[in-house]
């Protein structure tokens, strides 16, 4: 695909997917029209790298779709001083998002693979607010908590009472949680204190995070 080609495709993208899934936070849509997609996806799927799927990254791990990243942003509300605790780097796509948004980014990756790549994608933009490191972010939070934002790129079948309170006061935590097929996207408001409001969003599947092990079935 050619320059012109990508450019179009994003527009496309925030026209025809982000758009229509009640995203209407104007920063938000500018930022992902602006943000060449394309940088994070490996050279076999940048065809794909606008269409409404979960494209494939190493180890079986999969970027969220647009439209999941389009409303998580909304849904943040991320201001320019908010300062910004990303767990599952992933790709770094969300990750650029989130640092053109807000104040300074730290996001964990369990996988190193992916945290490497992570980091190469990110090099090829104009991006000086980002911290990456390689952990297990939910049962190691950063030393430089508590955060105006948080953001979980995949599913925690149950949200663990850590994460709320490294919220600080006025925070918002975006987690995915339930099983499949029957997974909800919500927002975590910390008002003050012990005080917090949960939002229930949007339904959803997506995959879960690596480091929350599978439930084991039954046997009879």
């Amino acid at each position: 695909m050619t320059d012109n080609s990508y450019e179009q495709a994003r527009f496309n993208m925030v026209e025809q997917q982000v758009r229509p899934w009640e995203v209407m936070d104007q920063r938000v849509l500018e930022v992902m029209q602006e943000l060449p997609r394309e940088n994070f996806v490996s050279d076999e799927y940048k065809g794909l790298a606008y269409a409404d799927i979960q494209v494939p990254l190493a180890n079986g791990h999969h970027m969220l779709k647009p439209v999941i990243v389009g409303r998580l942003l909304q849904a943040l509300n991320i201001q320019p001083t908010d300062t910004i605790l990303e767990i599952g780097t992933g790709s770094g796509y969300v990750t650029a998002c989130l640092a053109s948004l807000g104040k300074q980014v730290t996001s964990i990756e369990i996988d190193n693979d992916i945290a490497t790549q992570a980091a190469k994608n990110l090099a090829t933009l104009d991006l000086d607010n980002i911290t990456l490191q390689v952990g297990d972010a939910i049962h190691s939070i950063p030393d430089n908590a508590p955060f105006d934002v948080i953001a979980v790129t995949a599913n925690i079948p149950e949200c663990t009472n850590i994460l709320p309170k490294e919220l600080n006061d006025g925070g918002r935590l975006f987690i995915i949680t339930g099983e499949s097929p029957n997974m909800a996207a919500q927002l975590i408001t910390r008002i003050h204190g012990d005080n917090f409001r949960t939002e229930t969003l949007f339904e959803t599947e997506v995959e879960t995070l690596e480091s929350i092990p599978e439930k084991e079935a039954f046997s009879f």
